[in-house]
């Protein structure tokens, strides 16, 4: 099923809404921070413009940069990972897809649906950390926080991929 922009506008509002509510409250051990708004990213097809999703990717993030006090940081993270994504996903589908095919596990299979999800969720991951920290002083810590959040990020948005694919 492809998303109408009204669809997209409202998976957005409440993937930020739960980053703001919920997963921003989260910070398992003092390391694992959730962020799977990145998810509203997976859910573009084959084919769709660069510049849209260049652009719900940055209002994203800006909205929750907003929320959360983070100037900047998950606009940037979802901007590059918004960049990315077509490049990904030009890669992942098979070379005989129709145009709007969009990356699901009913479409590309479980295994190559997860390989999809964790590169991006982690070029999203990497981002976001690095441009947070601004260092590497604490290098351990980093490494850490950055590998726990990725893990906790991809858990939560295949938990979402399988919520849609049950609940469709």
């Amino acid at each position: 099923m492809l998303f109408t922009p009204l669809q997209r506008l409202l998976w957005m509002v409440v993937l930020v809404a739960a980053q703001m509510l919920v997963f921003n409250h989260i910070h398992l051990l003092g390391y694992a921070t959730p962020l799977p708004f990145v998810y509203l990213l997976l859910l573009f097809p084959l084919g769709t413009e660069r510049w849209r999703i260049l652009l719900w990717g940055f209002a994203c993030g800006l909205l929750t940069d907003i929320i959360s006090l983070t100037p900047g940081i998950g606009a940037a993270a979802m901007t590059l990972t918004a960049f990315i994504q077509p490049l990904w996903l030009e890669l992942v589908i098979p070379k005989d897809a129709v145009d709007n095919l969009q990356a699901r596990y009913n479409t590309l299979g479980f295994w190559p649906y997860v390989h999809y999800a964790t590169i991006l969720t982690g070029v999203f991951i990497v981002a976001y950390f690095l441009i947070l920290s601004f260092s590497f002083h604490h290098f351990g810590d980093f490494v850490l926080s950055l590998v726990s959040s990725w893990l906790l990020t991809l858990l939560l948005c295949l938990t979402f991929e399988g919520f849609r694919k049950k609940h469709e």
